[in-house]
Parts: structure tokens; sequence; C-alpha cells
């Protein structure tokens, strides 16, 4: 059984928590009343100052080495509601708010104002959703309780699916709904969990049902239920199916925080229920059948991104393979622990790899979008001059792809070197292979844009449209992050373990 974390009061710094979660809903509500282009000053002001929070937090977690703990009301749980943030928090708060201040950057070239009016719908929508995906993902990092998970991903997934259709399209409203119907079918089956869990246990808290849960068939199907909603949500195949036209139909901005970011919300709190909640229930086999599902995504995922003659459809279908690189770090904690070994690398390389995901993917879509506006077109066989016109955002995109690759020093090289490492360690080789094929592909389809990228154009040709250099500038700091991520190896610290407790797994039923 895990050992909880069953702090009773709030901790210095818990004020943090609250305001991470506070601070983008209140510039979102803030910026609906301003209105107009008020909006995007409220949302630019409310990311830096964000970023400001979410160092605080890492600073108070990373100081103490302890989680950092906020009781709302001061209530101790049952009676009341905890949020908390470990290792496991603080690195993804920090990498989200990295990202999603870059885009907010970038965002600026795409969803500004045009002078001379006083409010166009598209940028006003694009700001006020973008802080309310931000305060979403926030609380789902920081939730202690796993009924608050649920509202926190109600919050992302509706302000989520508005960003799929903000250019009205029919096309983009298909793919919004088709988006908004996996996503409340896999609500239903996670809430239904949720219900099993609270009429068996009488409690919510992740750190009272820890201490209390137990093996048996309610807690196993309330797994089942909860884990498939999520699977729905993070897109996971088969349940993959809303996300390619969801995020390539997209604007580019968009297309960013959805494939970087809304994702990564239903894969947390996979991780966090698997790994706090049902730690000593979930069994070997069970983790395999999700890295089964992980692995049939990165295969099937590379092979459609490699027939797809847009590009935007490319780097879609390609964030379906990616998705499927972190589930395999479940069976590979559960072959460490079952072997009695330290399973941190694991741990760190699942991590690692969402963060590195997060930023190289957020880079190519919104390369792609310049791309496009640059080219007045996506089609792959067609991107000659593109190298010649974007230079910047070109080695921006194939600083992005090497990571998806896992080209050293990048941090997808790191994360999938620890992965490997642990596949190796726990005597699991056939995950092992399954990356290297699955970084053969990526390497394929990386390269045929590159190099079609870098033919030149036809005599007299010109660009579409001048994309401003700032936004060149803001792809290829994010696509610079993701490849330089493996510098975190030196790290003195191994910040994704604060708080982490023994991990237990179960070897059979």
């Amino acid at each position: 059984m895990p050992v909880a974390n069953a702090m009773n009061a709030t901790t210095p710094g818990g004020l943090l928590l609250v305001l991470s979660v506070l601070l983008p809903f209140v510039g979102t509500m803030l910026g609906f009343v301003l209105g107009g282009r008020n909006a995007q000053r409220v949302a630019l002001v409310t990311l830096l100052v964000g970023l400001c929070v979410a160092l605080g937090i890492a600073d108070a977690v990373v100081g103490s080495g302890q989680p950092v703990v906020y009781l709302l009301g001061g209530w101790v749980p049952p009676l009341g509601v905890a949020l908390r943030a470990d290792g496991l928090s603080v690195v993804m708060i920090i990498a989200i708010a990295v990202v999603i201040g870059v885009i907010g950057i970038y965002a600026c070239g795409d969803f500004g104002t045009p002078e001379g009016v006083k409010e166009a719908r598209a940028p006003y929508t694009f700001w006020l959703l973008l802080l309310a995906v931000w305060g979403a993902l926030n609380l789902v990092f920081v939730s202690g309780d796993v009924f608050t998970l649920y509202v926190a991903l109600e919050l992302l997934t509706f302000a989520g699916v508005p960003l799929v259709s903000l250019d009205g399209r029919g096309e983009t409203l298909q793919a919004a709904l088709r988006y908004l119907l996996f996503a409340l079918l896999g609500s239903m089956f996670y809430l239904l969990g949720v219900f099993l869990l609270y009429g068996a246990y009488g409690t919510l808290d992740i750190s009272l049902l820890a201490q209390g849960i137990r093996a048996e068939p309610i807690t196993w199907t309330a797994a089942v239920l909860m884990t498939v909603g999520l699977l729905a949500k993070t897109a996971l195949f088969p349940l993959h199916l809303w996300l390619p036209p969801a995020h390539a139909g997209a604007p580019a901005a968009a297309s960013a925080v959805l494939s970087a970011l809304v994702i990564k919300g239903g894969w947390f709190l996979v991780v966090r229920l698997w790994l706090d909640v049902f730690a000593d229930v979930v069994t070997l086999p069970s983790a395999q059948v999700l890295a089964a599902l992980g692995a049939t995504a990165i295969l099937v995922g590379n092979v459609v991104a490699l027939r797809q003659v847009r590009l935007k459809l490319l780097i879609a279908y390609s964030t379906v393979a990616q998705i499927g690189y972190l589930f395999l770090m479940f069976p590979l904690i559960a072959g460490l622990e079952a072997a009695q070994i330290d399973s941190a690398t694991a741990i760190n390389g699942g991590m690692l790899q969402a963060i590195s995901h997060a930023t190289a993917k957020a880079a190519m879509f919104m390369a792609a979008g310049l791309i496009y506006s640059t080219l007045g077109h996506d089609r792959v066989a067609d991107l000659r001059g593109a190298a010649r016109a974007l230079p910047m955002t070109m080695v921006a995109f194939a600083l992005g792809g090497a990571s998806l690759i896992g080209l050293p020093p990048s941090g997808g090289f790191l994360a999938k070197w620890l992965l490997l490492s642990s596949a190796i360690a726990s005597a699991q080789w056939w995950w092992a292979l399954v990356m290297l094929v699955g970084g053969l592909l990526t390497s394929a389809y990386v390269f045929i844009v590159v190099v079609r990228a870098m033919e030149p154009a036809e005599a007299g040709w010109t660009p579409k449209k001048a994309v401003p250099r700032y936004q060149q500038v803001a792809v290829l700091v994010l696509a610079l992050c993701s490849f330089l991520l493996g510098t975190a190896a030196l790290c003195p610290i191994d910040v994704a373990m604060i708080g982490r407790p023994l991990l237990v797994w179960v070897e059979g039923p």
C-alpha cells in the first residue's frame, strides 16, 4: 500500500496554489468585462504574473523538499478539500506556464484585434479561452481529491472545445462536436468511477483513498471506468478519432494549445490515479494492456502521419503517436517495482516525455501556421521555398522534430533513454523495440518535410504574406526549449520525485 502524504494543515506557500488556479479565471472574467483589445492585454499580463506564481510554487516545493498543501476553508479532509502540489505537479505547472506564455506571444500575430476595430469575435474569444484552459490545467495539477479533478476536467473540456471552431467553418464545428462527444462520454465514465469510490470508502481525498483502498471488485470496476474515461479525453488509440480533425482544423495557436497542453490534463490524471490511488490495486498485466494501446498508437499514428498530404494533419497524427509514449511508463514502473528496483527512472522518463512533447509539438504546430500564411497552403508535397522564406521557422520545425525522434541532446532523447533503460532493467525489451521503431518512423516524415521545404521555390515566387519576426522567434524559443531539455539530466535535484510515495504494484490478479 502506498504511504500517503496525509498533511492536515496548510503549509508555507500553500496560498500560491489557490493563486495558480484563481489568477487565470480572474483574468478571464476581467477580460470578459473589459472586452475588445483589453482582453488581450489582460491575458498577457496574467500570463506573466502566472509564470511568477508557478516559479513561487516550485521554490516552495523544492526548498522544503515536501509537497505544498492548502486546506480550503481550513477544513481537513474528508470534511474539507485540499490542494496539494508535489514534484509531479511542479514539473507540469512550470512547463505549462512556459509553453502557454510563448503561445500567447505567438498568438498576438493571429489574434490581435485589428486597428480601427473596437472588438473582434475570434481574438476576444481566444484570449478568454486561453486563460480558462490554463486555469483548468492548474486545477488538474493541484487538486487533492478525485471529484475536484472531475470539475477540473470539465472546465478543461468546455474551454478547449470552442478553440477548435474559432473560425466558424462547418468542418471545424463538426470536429468540435465530435471532440465534445468523446469528452462528455469520458467524463461520464470517470464520474461513475468516482461514485463507486465514494460509496465504497466514504471519501474522495487522494491521500485518504490511498490509505484505505482495497483490492476488491468495486475498486477494480472504478479503476477501469475512470481509466477508460480519461483515455477518451487523452485520445489514446483507439479513442483518438476526435483528435486529428480537431487539432488540424483549428488555428495554429489553438492547435498548439490543444495538442501540447489540453491532452496532458487527462494523461496526468491517469498518472495520479495509477501511481497514487490505485497503486496497490492495478496489476502488472493491466499495466501491460495500457502500454499495448500506447504501442499501437505509436505505430499506427506514425504510419498514418507518413501518408498525410497536409502538414497540419501530419503533425496531428504525429500527436496520436507521441501520446502512446506517455503510456509506456506504466508497465516499466510496475516492472521495476516488482523487481524491487527504484522506479524513479521510469517516472522521470514519462514526465520528461510529456514536457518535451508539449514544447516540441507546440513549436511544430505554430511553425505550420507560419508556413501556411507564407505559402498560402500546407501541402507537404509542395513546401519548396519555405526554408528560404522562413529560415528561422524551419530550423525550429527541425529542432522540434529532432526532439520527437529522440536525437541528443533533446528532451525526447533523455526521456526515451530513461524509458529504454527502465525497459532493459525490468526485462521488458519489447517496449524498447517499439520506441526504436517509432523513432525511425518519426524521422522519416520529419526528414520529408524538412527536405521538401529546402527545395528552391519557382522563379518569381513571392510569399503570400510576411509574418512578424516575433512569431518566428516565439516558435524558435519553444523548439530550443524542447531540444535543450536533455540538459535536465544535470539538475542536482530530482524534482519529480519530491513527495512521491513508496509504490508497490501487484504482480497478478
